[in-house]
């Protein structure tokens, strides 16, 4: 429609323009530097529409070669992006080979390079191909040098996943050097430290551990281990317990587990007063087992007075196992033995565990029971090897 109007509208100025022309044709007379070029008007209209048709061509052919490129360069950036998803699909359907070769044939003509490698990396590994995957990621930093820091997270999480504890840990290293709180190297770095055995790195990681892409109870564990590992020390001190506790994140000083470990470690010090308190606070903010259970473990001034708190626990909690077994733990404590045997044969009935049963077995030895002593012992050792499913609760013995 506009297209339409628009000839029309050509078609009228032209006419009335030939009109004027063929009744008034006129004449130009142009002197420069003495030369002298004399045309009608009309032949004036012709000259500058020669000229400028002729600057459009030449300029047309001084742009075609950057078009040509463009074009092909367009074309080459279709091609790669459709062999990406090509390669992507293959790496899916778990066909490596033929998705590492995909990948890295489309990298050099890809906008995104480094997408190609980096996938190229993680299909070499998943074929053995160690050595070829350290190329890739060679040849990945080498075609984006800005992005190092994603090559070599990449690179650790690949030596993670590989067993490559040692240098998997040192890459992280080697991230965390320049982004000391990147939550990925953070996170590759704990697991590695825990998997190679590296107490002391782990250790040093806590401070920034909440920082780490890890899911809560995977950071409650690797804290755990660490800070278990700190406090074991033998020449720990309650001033040094009390500086490591306070330099830890706030997230993880509410954890149950450290709360238990610090409970532990301030009884081993002779402060089982502290200790109790403590557990007791926590438990009435979050019951949680490991607080239960160091709270059977931990031995206040006052034997008798501790008890009875575990015991009122017991009337709103009666068929809590954990609770069961720490107030069982108590009674031995006091040498109330009955009531001890009591409470392991009800824990034991509700859910059968290792722990509860190597109790059960101490205890009925410590009666002369031996025969039904070695029998808990048996079925705790069973129950720890193969499961409780296959392991039924001991009975109480007879007479």
């Amino acid at each position: 429609m506009r297209l339409g109007l628009g000839l029309v509208v050509a078609l009228v100025i032209g006419a009335f323009a030939a009109h004027w022309l063929v009744e008034e044709r006129g004449y130009v007379l142009i002197d420069y530097r003495g030369y002298l070029v004399e045309m009608s008007i009309p032949g004036l209209i012709l000259v500058l529409i020669a000229l400028y048709a002729a600057v459009r061509v030449v300029a047309a052919l001084l742009r075609a070669p950057r078009n040509v490129g463009e074009s092909l360069g367009e074309r080459r950036r279709r091609r790669s992006a459709a062999e990406l998803t090509k390669g992507l699909m293959l790496l899916a359907d778990g066909d490596w080979a033929k998705g590492e070769r995909l990948l890295t044939r489309s990298a050099r003509g890809s906008e995104a390079p480094l997408v190609h490698y980096l996938l190229a990396a993680r299909a070499a590994q998943q074929q053995g191909a160690l050595e070829r995957r350290d190329d890739w990621l060679r040849i990945a930093r080498e075609a984006l040098p800005a992005a190092e820091t994603t090559v070599l997270v990449t690179q650790a999480e690949l030596e993670l996943e590989s067993g490559e504890h040692a240098r998997a840990l040192g890459t992280a290293k080697r991230v965390l050097e320049a982004s000391p709180n990147h939550p990925v190297a953070l996170a590759v770095a704990a697991r590695a430290s825990k998997a190679a055995g590296r107490a002391a790195e782990l250790t040093a990681l806590l401070p920034r551990l909440p920082r780490a892409r890890l899911a809560a109870d995977e950071l409650e564990s690797f804290a755990a281990e660490a800070f278990g590992a700190e406090l074991s020390d033998p020449e720990l001190t309650s001033d040094a317990l009390e500086r490591r506790w306070n330099d830890l994140p706030r997230e993880l000083r509410r954890r149950p587990r450290l709360i238990a470990l610090r409970a532990l470690a301030l009884d081993r010090l002779g402060r089982g007063h502290d200790a109790e308190r403590v557990l007791r606070a926590a438990l009435k903010r979050t019951w949680d087992k490991p607080l239960v259970d160091a709270y059977g473990r931990v031995r206040a001034p006052d034997g008798a007075k501790q008890l009875a708190q575990a015991e009122a626990w017991l009337e709103t909690r009666p068929d809590d196992p954990a609770l069961l077994v720490a107030a069982a733990r108590l009674c031995i404590a006091n040498e109330l033995w009955g009531k001890a045997r009591s409470y392991l044969e009800s824990s034991i009935a509700i859910e059968p565990a290792p722990e509860a049963y190597a109790l059960y077995g101490t205890l009925l030895d410590r009666l002369g029971e031996n025969e039904q002593a070695a029998l808990a012992f048996r079925s705790g050792l069973a129950l720890a090897d193969a499961g409780k499913a296959s392991v039924p609760a001991l009975e109480p013995p007879s007479g």
